[in-house]
């Protein structure tokens, strides 16, 4: 391949509406989000047919927007990329239709990535990724370490057996009171408070990377519940810090085994909840001495598309391109 470039990509797969232009894999020209968390606070997490709804009221838009700021017309474009899963089914569809529709209309390929994957990827708008590497992913669907030799090559080493991590934030978040998205609350709070409380940890079976919060997440709850009917003033800065504290210390503890295990050149973290500052100040406190570390900035943690317009250019330089079947796909594999 020669010449620069240049990949629109589209994210619709939970409740932003994204449109990303992408140069070479490592350039934003353009990174437009349009977030629908005040629409989905009132219930408390995402209403999937709500999120659909507004998709389809914005997706255009965005795809417009993305394109001015860009300064570019479609005529200047050398691929269109979507995500095509995981994520909710009616989400995802917005998102795969205004692609082909894209695509077909201008004649030019189509790619269809992973999400999982466009997360990782988007630490390569931050520097170059160096293989063989790890990556921790951290969202509310997803807690994973991943192994990758090469670009595009991905071996699921550790994963979830319950509640994603961002998942078990947002359930001990509602139960504080406190609104939705809970993560950051939970966060900043944690920094404000104590952690006096030794919550558990999921160790699993011994030397396991997979990862457990669902035994936590109740533990706290039930803590909160107890206290309640004791009618004991509830400390919740005292509580998000010990929950915290619980979830940063599995995390780099696990993480910290794959590293070993696997002698990687480089640990990149991907998600919405590599965002979180107590986790972010732990990795670096635990391996920037050590190994190169790659965090992406808290813009490109949460779901937006740049990181799949990265993503995607991998598949340009192999030419693997999508047919006009490509569909949603709620539950791909990585």
């Amino acid at each position: 391949m020669t010449d620069s470039k240049k990949i629109l990509a589209i994210e619709t797969s939970c409740d932003e509406t994204a449109a990303a232009i992408i140069e070479n894999g490592t350039t934003i020209l353009s990174n437009v989000v349009a977030s629908q968390v005040e629409s989905h606070k009132r219930f408390g997490g995402v209403v999937p047919e709500v999120a659909s709804r507004h998709h389809v009221e914005q997706v255009t838009k965005i795809i417009e927007q993305a394109l001015e700021e860009a300064q570019l017309k479609p005529a200047d474009l050398d691929a269109i990329a979507v995500t095509e899963g995981p994520g909710l089914v009616g989400a995802l569809l917005i998102g795969v239709h205004a692609a082909k529709a894209m695509a077909f209309a201008h004649g030019l390929p189509l790619i269809g990535v992973h999400h999982i994957a466009g997360h990782i990827y988007a630490n390569q708008l931050v520097r170059p990724m160096n293989f063989p590497l790890m990556a921790l992913v951290v969202s509310g669907g997803h807690t994973e370490l991943i192994y990758m030799e090469e670009d595009g090559r991905y071996e699921t080493i550790g994963m979830t057996r319950d509640d994603a991590v961002g998942e078990a934030y947002d359930k001990v978040a509602r139960t504080l009171g406190l609104p939705y998205p809970g993560g950051p609350h939970i966060d900043r709070l944690a920094h404000e408070g104590e952690a006096v409380q030794t919550f558990p940890r999921s160790w699993l079976e011994k030397e396991s990377l997979d990862f457990s919060f669902s035994g936590l997440k109740s533990h706290v709850l039930n803590v909160v519940h107890n206290q309640k009917q004791r009618g004991e003033e509830i400390c919740v800065e005292n509580i998000a810090a010990s929950f915290q504290e619980s979830v940063i210390d599995v995390l780099v503890t696990k993480t910290r085994r794959a590293v070993d295990t696997y002698q990687v050149k480089q640990l990149v973290v991907a998600g919405g909840v590599a965002a979180n500052k107590g986790l972010r100040a732990a990795l670096e406190k635990e391996f920037a001495e050590e190994i190169e570390l790659s965090i992406p900035p808290l813009n490109l943690c949460t779901d937006n598309a740049a990181m799949i317009g990265a993503a995607a250019y991998d598949l340009l330089k192999k030419n693997q391109f999508a047919d006009w079947s490509l569909n949603g796909r709620p539950g791909l594999e990585l």
